[in-house]
């Protein structure tokens, strides 16, 4: 065999030597799960639902948290007014040391050429300006600043001379955008979690279901069995009703095995009595062969059945795919209507049943020797080819023939059916390509036929790549 590169092979899937693409052989992207989806909605409407409340929450904290922030100043304007008016002159020295040593207020004389920045510069100063203008007067000023010293600065009256009041801006302010921003975090955190939770909850049911199911799919009924005492009416009736089925399809394959038995003991026998007595009887050759053939037909056509019906698990090992290929074209190759040609990577390793990976290559190989001969020389030219790629071997086995109609492509895989050209030069049952796909199935690959573009069927095959120890 000779190890080359095979640059046409797509990543996904083999695609034709001559270059058209295997289109088939691409996986959709991945879709998000139940869990995320249920996640992410539940997230969405929690973080709505909070920033929601917060809005409401500033809107309705917004004007009582204004109208008691101007009481306050009000109160400590009138407060300081009044214990100035009813201080002798040297009391109130000692006072107004008094208030800013331990009240942190601070009273100044406002002079006329005082430079202050008004408060009002968003709606909350402006309503508690507002606000305090009613209560103080209407010529009372708030400023954010008094000739360069920051602060919270509100003018009075006393006894017909201005004075200044700075008491500290920190007590006044409203909820900053710090504040919410933690409480909004806090919040998201503790939604998130819980809406991981519930998804997980909810979800659980279901993973549980997906994973019993795939175990049925690969033939293990015994792990498919779920918990029929859960306290959700809804999912324990899912879950009877699961267990129920998977009883019955066990039952069904403890059945089909029984049969398959029944009939390769019931049929072989009178067909070894047949060719006995063929070979005994029958005086002429030419009729001795001919009615040999026919049981040697039927013995083979009861053989595809029992493969097609063959129970679904089997036991993969690691399997050097060339030596499989080998040991299917020993006997091809002296055949004088067939010339096979492999050319695929040294020591290519699959996970697979050596038996069943035989069977496969035999029935692409002898379906090709059927169907795929050159319409100018009437010899079956069959190409195996083989790369490694990722965690996969792509293997492709293609013929020079006519092909097949597109319509029919995706109909060669089901039981029974016959192209065009095999109903008029086949003996077989029809089962051939429908095996190829279901031991694919049974050994974790997949298979797939395409039209080359330079004439004749290609059967891709896709097999889990081993490695060797």
């Amino acid at each position: 065999m000779q190890a080359t590169q095979i640059p046409d092979f797509d990543a996904s899937g083999p695609a034709d030597l001559d270059g058209d693409a295997a289109s088939g052989w691409r996986k959709p992207f991945s879709q998000v799960s139940l869990f995320w989806r249920t996640f992410f909605l539940l997230s969405i409407l929690l973080i709505g639902s909070i920033l929601a409340w917060l809005q409401t929450l500033r809107a309705l904290e917004f004007e009582p948290r204004a109208v008691q922030t101007a009481q306050l100043l009000a109160s400590q304007v009138n407060l300081s007014r009044a214990a100035l008016v009813y201080a002798d002159g040297i009391a109130r020295i000692s006072l107004i040391k008094t208030m800013k040593e331990e009240e942190g207020l601070r009273i100044l004389p406002r002079e006329p050429d005082d430079a202050f920045e008004s408060q009002e510069n968003d709606a909350f100063s402006r309503l508690v300006v507002q606000e305090l203008g009613t209560r103080l007067g209407k010529s009372t000023l708030v400023a954010s600043s008094l000739n360069g010293q920051p602060g919270l600065w509100v003018s009075f009256v006393i006894d017909g001379d201005d004075y200044w009041l700075q008491t500290d801006h920190a007590k006044f302010n409203p909820a900053g955008g710090t504040t919410w921003l933690i409480w909004l975090a806090v919040a998201a955190v503790l939604s998130l979690t819980g809406a991981a939770l519930i998804a997980g909850l909810i979800n659980r049911p279901l993973k549980d279901l997906s994973f019993a199911a795939s175990r049925m799919r690969e033939g293990n009924f015994s792990a498919s069995q779920l918990d029929e005492h859960v306290n959700t009416s809804e999912i324990r009736e899912v879950n009877i009703g699961f267990n129920r089925m998977a009883q019955k399809l066990a039952k069904v394959e403890q059945d089909r095995a029984l049969m398959l038995a029944g009939i390769s003991h019931d049929l072989r026998t009178p067909l070894a009595r047949l060719r006995l007595e063929t070979e005994m009887s029958v005086n002429s050759e030419e009729a001795r062969a001919h009615m040999a053939a026919d049981i040697s037909q039927l013995d083979a056509i009861i053989d595809k059945f029992l493969d097609y019906a063959r129970p679904d698990r089997t036991a993969l090992t690691p399997v050097v795919l060339g030596d499989v290929v080998d040991s299917c074209i020993y006997s091809m190759r002296k055949l004088p209507d067939v010339n096979i040609k492999v050319d695929m990577e040294e020591d290519l390793m699959v996970h697979a049943d050596e038996v069943e990976l035989g069977r496969v290559i035999t029935n692409l190989l002898e379906n090709a020797r059927r169907y795929g001969k050159s319409v100018h020389s009437g010899i079956a030219e069959i190409t195996i080819t083989a790369i490694a790629r990722d965690k996969w071997v792509l293997m492709k086995v293609r013929d020079r023939g006519l092909g097949v109609a597109p319509s029919q492509l995706y109909q060669l895989t089901q039981p029974f059916f016959r192209g065009e050209a095999a109903r008029t030069a086949a003996n077989g049952a029809g089962l051939g390509l429908a095996i190829v796909e279901k031991t694919m199935q049974r050994m974790g690959g997949t298979f797939q036929l395409a039209n080359s573009t330079s004439g004749g069927l290609s059967a891709n095959l896709r097999l889990q790549r081993a490695t060797r120890f």
